[in-house]
């Protein structure tokens, strides 16, 4: 490949669209914005605005609470990590960590910890060291003659 052969792919980049640059161009005089109302003018925001009726948002029945400093933690199957094990991605004879799961692609991010749930089977002994971990992960992995220890989460960065 040379220099004068790089080239981005088709349809990876668009120009942009100048408005009001002349009537040859397609959107020049008013912009593609039609002619007089609010919409054609500067500053306006009608998003969910129904025009005086009561909007949608308004009208729908709210419900429950959303706690804002809620833990956000990453979910794990005890299958996919025998799955991870057997494809040899994990070391199965080695303390298995959070950050060896984020190593292997088990996980994409740590976000509050990882909560390992009971989904699937367990084949050979582990060793698990995670955030948070279900009753029944923690005595499955136990029936499997392995270990699952709970550790508090790390403090945040």
């Amino acid at each position: 490949m040379k220099l004068h052969e790089l080239h981005d792919n088709p349809g990876a980049t668009k120009k942009r669209k100048r408005v009001g640059r002349g009537p040859g161009s397609g959107t020049g005089k008013m912009g593609g914005r039609g002619i007089k109302g609010q919409k054609s003018r500067s500053g306006v925001a009608i998003n969910g605005y129904e025009g005086g009726q009561m909007p949608l948002y308004q009208r729908l029945p709210k419900r429950g609470f959303n706690k804002p400093n809620r833990k956000e933690f990453a979910v794990v199957n005890l299958g996919l990590i025998q799955k991870f094990i057997d494809a040899g991605k994990l070391d199965g004879k080695a303390e298995i960590t959070e950050d060896a799961m984020i190593a292997s692609g088990l996980v994409r991010r740590k976000r509050d910890g990882v909560r390992v749930l009971a989904k699937g089977e367990v084949s050979g002994k582990l060793n698990i060291s995670v955030t948070g971990a279900s009753k029944a992960a923690v005595e499955a992995v136990e029936k499997a003659g392995g270990s699952l220890t709970v550790a508090a989460p790390a403090a945040a960065e």
